[in-house]
């Protein structure tokens, strides 16, 4: 057998204590951080609800968007989201800022952030964004922290958390999916999610490692059978849920990748949309249609089924976190599924940062970021179990 793999050491993670445990959502004194006041830009039903829970922690939030949101509890302030000079003026009064934007409006206020040197976190699966933040972060006073979301984000955490009991790793397979609890129709699907965010995802490239070299290949490809609490799903590729993982675990794993789950036939139906159809050319418009078609709802659910096999004593085996979110009541309102995991991921990482529990300077991975750290924070805590109303 090779030396064995140890991914705390290889990744730099910090091993030290949460100073928090289970999560109290009821109004908390300030505390000792290294982040006291927080921007949050883009109120919608992710950012109101990582604005709320900020604020009940503790934090000084500010929260921006272009339309007014009165009697949310914190400060909120209207502006064009896409004017640099508002954002820049917001910033100089924050140390940090967590961005709900769509992917494509992420960069600039990045760019704003490292020159203000305030804290950045957002919840973009697009690689590209990912790669030019990279580039801010060399030269950045706080942490940079993009892809703090479900995928990327929490499955890679939960991945390489798996990996840790291993010597030597065969493969890591993260699949993540947002549906709604009772389909209708042949698509099965509802847009809870960003539509320009699920149409990139279901177009661009997905990075892979594939018999040990990384590579990129085609998204709605490796169409699979997946049962998670007795319900039939299927699982295909799309780009983005790895993040930086295929970076990490290079030349460390035979085979690592990400699939979007979904119910059975629905990969079909978006190959005929996108390709036979040319929709793919007009994504905008395609992302209109599908809205139309499939617009969001309120009984949601979120799949998480992240597996790693590898060997331990010379013997293979295989480790899975599998887990079914569903909406739940947080700040005394009813959040959806995929809104309250993602918002309460990226709070998780954002307190472990404040805490001194995460690195306050540079480029962060989601992966560097201990699960176990992770589930003793407030929000974090939430991920424990199976959660929600159903």
């Amino acid at each position: 057998m090779s030396e064995a793999y140890c991914p705390r050491q290889e990744l730099g993670l910090l091993l030290v204590q949460a100073k928090f445990g289970v999560a109290n959502f009821t109004k908390e004194e300030p505390m000792q951080k290294k982040i006291n006041s927080v921007l949050v830009i883009g109120l919608g039903k992710v950012g109101a609800l990582v604005a709320r829970l900020l604020d009940a922690h503790g934090y000084q939030v500010t929260g921006l968007d272009r339309d007014a949101h009165p009697g949310l509890g914190f400060t909120s302030v209207v502006g064009n989201v896409e004017d640099v000079q508002v954002v820049r003026t917001h910033l100089n009064n924050n140390q940090a800022v967590v961005t709900c934007l769509p992917w494509h409006l992420n960069l600039p206020v990045a760019r704003e952030a490292h020159m203000a040197g305030c804290h950045y976190f957002d919840l973009t699966e697009d690689i590209a964004t990912t790669q030019e933040i990279r580039t801010l972060a060399k030269t950045s006073k706080g942490v940079m922290a993009p892809q703090c979301g479900l995928a990327p984000g929490f499955v890679g955490i939960v991945g390489t958390d798996l990996c840790h009991s291993f010597e030597t790793l065969r493969s890591i397979e993260l699949r993540v999916g947002a549906l709604p609890q009772h389909p209708r129709g042949m698509l099965g699907y509802a847009f809870n999610w960003s539509p320009a965010g699920v149409v990139n995802e279901y177009l661009n490239d997905c990075d892979v490692i594939k018999d040990k070299t990384r590579a990129k290949i085609p998204p709605m490809e490796g169409l699979e059978t997946i049962v998670i609490d007795g319900v039939q799903l299927e699982s295909f590729t799309t780009s983005g849920g790895l993040g930086t993982m295929c970076e990490t675990f290079d030349s460390k794993v035979e085979h690592l990748n990400y699939k979007t789950i979904r119910y059975p036939g629905h990969c079909q139906l978006m190959r005929f949309f996108f390709n036979e159809l040319f929709m793919k050319e007009k994504r905008e418009l395609a992302g209109e249609i599908l809205v139309n078609a499939k617009p969001p709802v309120n009984d949601d659910v979120v799949y998480v089924h992240a597996a790693v096999e590898g060997w331990k004593e010379d013997n293979l085996f295989r480790d899975e976190w599998v887990r079914s979110y569903f909406p739940r009541e947080l700040a005394g309102d009813m959040w959806k599924a995929i809104s309250w995991t993602t918002s309460a991921s990226v709070c998780a990482v954002l307190e472990l940062v404040s805490n001194g529990d995460l690195p306050a300077q540079g480029f962060l991975k989601q992966e560097e970021v201990p699960l176990d750290l992770f589930l003793k924070t407030r929000t974090g805590s939430l991920f424990a179990k199976n959660a929600g109303t159903a």
